[in-house]
């Protein structure tokens, strides 16, 4: 018996050394984690010996588990946009090209020909739909695609928002001589059609004639013309009127769009008794541009930036946990599978409930401490000679018994 006792013990250290070296040659392995080996002894019990709680002697010891151990690993900065580190619990999902479902914490992502986020296996990488403002537009994830075959589509301008002072002091432009220059007050802006061409809007501002409020014309022209609409403020410099935004048509070059309508929002316009300023003056629209960058927050959300100064947001990166993580299956390749011990995949956005944060430009080394290991090397080492050590007094002992005359 004392032979196969020391058989079982040099097959356990055997197996510890093997998983070990593991540990010790995934040392650089990115997203890798460490595993460990659990031993079980072996006793031999006689028939019958259950119900007084007598058992025989040891017979060895048996490898009843490598476990896998997943702490968290150290974050290293490389400076690529597309590498993703989880900072916190939870997998990267995947789609593998059979079509399986495999969970990774290795964030190397590439973008493939037709603009797929993959693994460098080729796997897609999996996450929810988004509109351009990063919202979600479904709870299902699907394949992350980001669009880098074609530039993305012109806006046509249709609202635009101005922020500024008129001056109170200012006299109607009538009433003094030579007429005060309607290109006094004015300011402009560039607009967009249907197909990203640009037509400028001129806006001009006139003091008009008025007994007890002060009103001011808008126009589109510099001379001439009858005005847009009119503004009213109060004797606190407050707009009052109009109270909606109003409408305006811009006339552009082209014969598909000869013209574009656009409200203006002129709501935080006052009239204080200062110079005139404008302090913002934007719209909505946009010429066609194509992509010249990509980011990921630490939400998931996929940042796109165009080349006509647009940003957008085009998908989220989800993550998966399981319950029990010990039961993942692994499958080689820095991914895993899940199994009925892990149980479920339950999935959600980075950063929400006990999913873990995402760091964009960066990865999470192994978890592998090498220190520790090649001291566990060591003590495997000793334990596989001293296993060693009791066959060889076995073999001695039965040798002087065979040899007793």
């Amino acid at each position: 018996m004392s032979f196969q006792t020391g058989l079982s013990g040099l097959n356990s250290s055997s197996r510890n050394l093997d998983v070990i070296g593991n540990n010790i040659a995934n040392a650089n392995t990115t997203g890798m984690k460490s595993s460990r080996t659990e031993f079980g002894d072996l006793v031999a019990s006689s028939l019958g010996a259950a119900g007084g709680g007598s058992t025989g002697a040891g017979i060895g010891v048996a490898v009843q588990t490598i476990a896998q151990q997943f702490t968290q690993g150290n974050i290293n900065t490389t400076g690529n946009s597309m590498d993703v580190a989880i900072n916190g619990g939870g997998f990267f999902q995947l789609t593998q090209k059979d079509g399986s479902l495999a969970y990774t914490r290795d964030g190397s992502f590439k973008l493939d020909k037709d603009g797929y986020v993959v693994t460098n296996t080729g796997a897609n990488v999996m996450g929810y739909p988004t509109d351009t403002a990063g919202k979600p537009s479904s709870t299902t994830s699907g394949k992350l695609q980001l669009p880098t075959t074609a530039p993305i589509a012109a806006k046509q301008t249709t609202a635009i928002t101005a922020e500024f002072n008129l001056d109170a002091r200012a006299v109607d432009a009538a009433s003094v001589t030579p007429n005060t220059p309607r290109t006094t007050y004015g300011t402009s802006l560039t607009a967009y059609d249907s197909q990203g061409a640009t037509t400028p809007v001129n806006l001009y501002f006139q003091k008009a004639a008025s007994t007890s409020t002060d009103n001011w014309d808008v126009y589109d022209t510099a001379t001439g013309g009858t005005p847009l609409f009119q503004m009213q403020f109060d004797s606190a410099g407050k707009l009052v009127s109009p109270t909606t935004s109003p409408s305006i048509t811009i006339a552009t070059a082209s014969t598909v769009t000869p013209s574009i309508t656009a409200t203006l929002d002129i709501s935080k316009v006052t009239q204080f008794g200062s110079d005139f300023a404008v302090s913002n003056l934007t719209q909505d629209g946009y010429a066609s541009g194509e992509l010249t960058g990509i980011n990921i927050g630490e939400s998931g959300l996929i940042t796109t930036r165009y080349s006509n100064g647009q940003t957008q947001y085009k998908g989220q990166i989800s993550l998966t946990d399981f319950r029990n993580t010990q039961g993942l299956q692994p499958l080689g390749n820095n991914a895993w599978a899940a199994t009925y011990a892990s149980g479920d995949p339950v999935q959600g956005a980075p950063g929400a409930g006990r999913f873990g944060s995402l760091r964009a430009g960066a990865l999470e080394e192994s978890n592998v401490d090498l220190t520790s290991e090649l001291v566990n090397m060591m003590t495997a080492q000793r334990s596989y000679q001293a296993n060693a050590q009791t066959i060889k007094t076995q073999d001695q002992i039965m040798s002087t018994l065979v040899n007793l005359r």
